[in-house]
């Protein structure tokens, strides 16, 4: 039953991320409290720190990913900046959709943050426009790269219960 039940809240982590929430943290959270609250020890305390630290280090490369791709697409490093201080804001304060409101205000955020900060270089509109969408691009990238890192966490913990169980 333990087992089920950690496995139950790694799925309901893992599909937390494509609407932008913290599924990573609540994966290494479940993790850590399995590891520390259950007399039976199925997984690790170790593993639960392990998650917790690729959790951070995903959430640096997603913040990064925007930024890089804005350069990437001809923009400045002002440009850079305005992706990731956008996204950020965007994921915040979100839209108001169910559901997925903050990754699309994540979405929409890196793109606005992006052109604004490159047509305040620039006054032609068709180049900012170019770097605002190499900045969604990534976005996206640092969207699938979380989605990618909490399946691959999935399957550590799952591999990690089989072999002490075994």
């Amino acid at each position: 039953m333990q087992i089920a039940l950690l496995i139950l809240v790694l799925l309901a982590g893992l599909i937390m991320l494509p609407f932008g929430l913290p599924g990573l943290w609540v994966m290494g959270g479940a993790v850590l409290l399995d590891a520390a609250v259950v007399p039976s020890h199925v997984v690790s305390l170790w593993l639960g720190i392990g998650l917790v630290v690729v959790a951070g280090l995903a959430e640096l490369v997603e913040l990064a990913l925007a930024g890089r791709f804005a350069r990437r697409y001809g923009g400045s490093r002002r440009a850079g900046w305005g992706a990731m201080i956008g996204s950020l804001v965007g994921a915040f304060v979100g839209i108001p959709v169910p559901l997925i409101g903050s990754l699309i205000g994540a979405f929409v955020g890196a793109f606005a943050g992006a052109f604004v900060a490159e047509i305040s270089q620039r006054t032609q509109f068709a180049p900012a426009a170019r770097v605002a969408t190499g900045a969604l691009l990534g976005r996206i990238a640092a969207t699938a790269m979380k989605i990618g890192v909490g399946c691959a966490a999935l399957a550590w913990v799952v591999l990690s219960i089989v072999l002490r169980t075994s």
